[in-house]
């Protein structure tokens, strides 16, 4: 087979283009369209950014199922003060069990002063305040605090600056504590505790009425391990006995809760409670003990919160479908607009086009009618003499 060579020149070569090209003619440039093609580069825009937000915030999911972990360990984490010498008074535990403090690691007791230091106080409101706030608000914002990733909103107590020039009248508790996954009753009262077979006692000799005040600040009473999202209904509790033979009850119900994130998981509990107080007068038949009880409960209801989020395929093709969507949608808006301002404008504005023709047309036979009058170069008269001065330079 014998090939033959080709002419091919540089200009061929330029001139080559295999694909089709829309002809001028086809291109209708408008003000609406520019407008529409703005409009949906904003929408879109817009949306790509919601879409992104959406996928990067995980949802949280809220399940309740049988809590089966009965034997796990409860952790109680307190630190309260309560207006009366560590001397006077003892903190005890005692579970449905006969298990009290003594089977675990005791409390620490921290000799202070009643009255807070300026920046104390401070501290001690804004703990109060914004703990008040979530308690009312709490089931409108829980999503806000569960992806806050905040343990706490409130640091710790600051130091005391100025020490007061009397004798600590005070005693501070606070430690943690593991107990068993059974109801109980911890409690501070009068006198040191004793344990017996059978329970335990509480020795308070050469004590008398004016010696008791039960006036107490919660700074921290939490179960378990700390964890964005919950709330601590007794932070920032205070209560001011109006009488010295007060008795405080708290009714604590507490649940199990379960925290599954996408970088961790988290046991911990959250917890309800009721609070009631009342003097103690036998004579009037107020019967009972002065002190500060805390009779907890744990909730057959474990609570499971999970983030869920959708995979990276589906977060594409929801993208895809919007920026798709869009774009068709606003190019079916634009043809249907463009389509009724081209009837509109045919039916309105017809007159005036036909009368701008007629005027061209009238314009064009007026000037087709115009005769050309020829000039006579032959016969025009000529002077006789030619008057020609010339000016010396």
């Amino acid at each position: 087979m014998i090939l033959r060579r080709r002419n091919v020149n540089l200009k061929t070569v330029k001139e080559l283009d295999a694909f089709p090209k829309i002809p001028d003619t086809y291109k209708n440039k408008s003000a609406v369209g520019g407008t529409f093609s703005f409009v949906t580069f904003v929408i879109i825009s817009w949306l790509v950014i919601s879409e992104t937000r959406y996928f990067l915030n995980a949802r949280l999911h809220f399940k309740f199922e049988p809590d089966i972990d009965v034997d796990d360990k409860l952790k109680i984490n307190i630190d309260m003060t309560v207006a009366m010498p560590c001397s006077l008074i003892g903190a005890d535990i005692l579970d449905s069990t006969n298990q009290n403090l003594l089977g675990f690691e005791p409390l620490n007791e921290e000799e202070t002063w009643w009255e807070l230091s300026p920046d104390q106080r401070s501290h001690f409101d804004a703990l109060k305040h914004m703990n008040s706030y979530l308690r009312e608000e709490y089931h409108a914002i829980h999503e806000l605090l569960w992806r806050s990733n905040q343990v706490a909103f409130m640091g710790e107590m600051p130091k005391r600056t100025v020490i007061p020039d009397h004798r600590p009248d005070a005693c501070r508790l606070y430690g943690n504590i593991n107990l068993n996954k059974v109801a109980g009753n911890f409690h501070i009262t009068a006198g040191k505790s004793l344990s017996l077979p059978r329970g335990h006692i509480h020795i308070f000799a050469f004590m008398t009425s004016r010696d008791y005040n039960f006036t107490h600040r919660i700074n921290k009473f939490s179960f378990g391990e700390e964890s964005p999202g919950i709330v601590q209904p007794l932070d920032g509790d205070e209560k001011i006995a109006s009488d010295n033979m007060m008795l405080y009850q708290y009714f604590i119900e507490v649940v199990p809760t379960d925290i599954y994130t996408l970088m961790k998981t988290t046991k911990t509990y959250q917890y309800s409670v009721k609070d009631y107080s009342r003097p103690i007068n036998h004579a009037q038949g107020s019967h009972g003990v002065p002190g500060i009880f805390f009779k907890y409960d744990t909730s057959a209801l474990r609570v499971k919160v999970t983030q869920n989020r959708d995979s990276l395929i589906q977060f594409l093709v929801k993208l895809c479908a919007t920026v798709g969507g869009i774009y068709v949608t606003s190019g079916l808006i634009n043809s249907a607009i463009q389509a009724c301002w081209y009837i509109v404008s045919c039916k309105f504005f017809r007159k005036e086009v036909e009368e701008d023709r007629r005027t061209s047309n009238d314009k064009a036979m007026t000037n087709k009618k115009l005769t050309i009058t020829p000039l006579n170069l032959i016969n025009v008269a000529t002077p006789d003499t030619i008057d020609v001065t010339l000016n010396p330079q």
